[in-house]
């Protein structure tokens, strides 16, 4: 399993049309995405800061989204983030989504 963590800033008092827009129309397009398991955001108690992680099935996976479909979010999200999201990505160790996952499967 592989992990992308996004830390964004957002626009002052934007986090509530953020998180609607993350839920209407960001999560129906990454459950398009071959390879996708799942996706948390956390926000600060500033509201301004906001880190989301997507779970991949591989490295592969998440930099094809990264090349076909995260130009599109970005430009959904354009109108609440301050600045250019910094992105960092990880193997995952261990996840509790993981083993989920693996049960479902069986």
């Amino acid at each position: 399993m592989f992990a992308r963590n996004v830390s964004i800033q957002l626009k002052p008092n934007t986090l509530t049309e953020f998180t609607r827009t993350m839920d209407s129309e960001i999560l129906p397009l990454l459950r398009k995405q071959k390879g996708f398991q799942d996706e948390i955001t956390l926000s600060a108690p500033t509201e301004r800061e906001v880190v989301a992680i997507s779970f991949w099935d591989n490295r592969e996976s998440a930099e094809a989204y990264n090349s076909t479909a995260y130009p599109e979010v970005l430009k959904i999200l354009a109108k609440y983030v301050d600045g250019t999201p910094h992105i960092r990505t990880f193997n995952v160790g261990s996840s509790t989504t993981r083993k989920v996952a693996a049960s479902v499967a069986a």
